[in-house]
């Protein structure tokens, strides 16, 4: 059995779909039923399910908060158990980011594979260069098989081309058993044009502020609560189930957020205080 949640907050009704089945959800009354959320208990669902959710009876869409789209931005979801990954990186103890070498990595042409796993086999080179920490360019899902990443658009799911979320975890585990930390990119400024389906699930955008890239995030405004939430989960995970050793945030300066605690010392505070632990 699995539990499947989604917030959706201003839709009539929210299925999941599950293969053939499609199975109606109810608002969730654990004490955050007025923020929106929606959760059903499937029976039979479980780690490699496939699902997707359907809105007011629209079309299928991929969960929002997805951990891996192996089909890309426009395919189902599948259930992950973070916890199967045997990690051997138990020794680990990071590294000091003060006159630390990092050396930036596109995992799509770092090697001649295109892949996390491609890339563990030049990790012994940077090693032997000096290198003391990799920084991979943005991973979470983006249209097509190779890309910058900083047109993002599933921001809970490492890129299925490069080989999903276990991929992405052999590449850090390597990294660590070569003595080196893994910061990784991320872009909470904006998302990509394909595949943004979030505007379907809730306000996640504010039509007050704009960036260079398309429309701003709403860290601010009515419903920007559980956007907050999603932005700061989003960073604990790459830091919690992925072992990522930072975090290097794109454009800050395009983040407008005038509440009284702004997004980025918010997810500062957070990470800092162990939350991802």
């Amino acid at each position: 059995m699995h539990r499947f949640r989604v917030w959706a907050p201003d839709r009539n009704s929210v299925d999941v779909v599950i293969g053939e089945r499609r199975v109606p959800m109810s608002r969730d009354e654990r004490g955050d039923g007025d923020r929106g959320w929606w959760t059903v208990c499937v029976d039979g669902a479980g780690p490699g399910s496939d699902y997707a959710f359907r809105l007011d009876g629209g079309p299928p869409r991929p969960d929002p908060r997805s951990a891996f789209q192996p089909g890309g931005i426009h395919g189902p979801s599948r259930v992950i158990d973070h916890a199967a990954f045997a990690w051997s990186d138990s020794g680990w103890r990071g590294i000091p980011l003060t006159g630390s070498v990092l050396y930036e990595c596109h995992v799509g042409t770092f090697s001649a594979e295109g892949t996390f796993d491609g890339a563990i086999g030049h990790l012994g080179h940077l090693a032997h260069l000096g290198i003391d920490a990799i920084e991979l360019l943005p991973v979470a899902e983006f249209s097509g098989l190779q890309g910058w990443g900083y047109d993002g658009v599933d921001l809970f799911a490492p890129h299925h081309a490069y080989g999903g979320p276990d991929g992405l975890k052999r590449l850090v585990d390597a990294a660590h058993d070569h003595g080196l930390g893994v910061v990784m990119d991320v872009v909470y400024n904006h998302l990509g044009p394909a595949g943004n389906y979030l505007p379907e699930f809730g306000p996640y955008f504010s039509a007050r502020y704009r960036t260079n890239w398309g429309e701003a995030v709403n860290f601010d405004g009515p419903g920007s609560d559980e956007v907050r939430r999603f932005v700061i989960d989003n960073a604990l995970m790459w830091l919690r189930d992925y072992h990522c050793d930072g975090l290097r945030l794109d454009a800050v300066h395009a983040i407008v957020d005038q509440s009284a605690t702004h997004i980025l010392e918010a997810l500062a505070v957070e990470a800092g205080a162990g939350r991802c632990s």
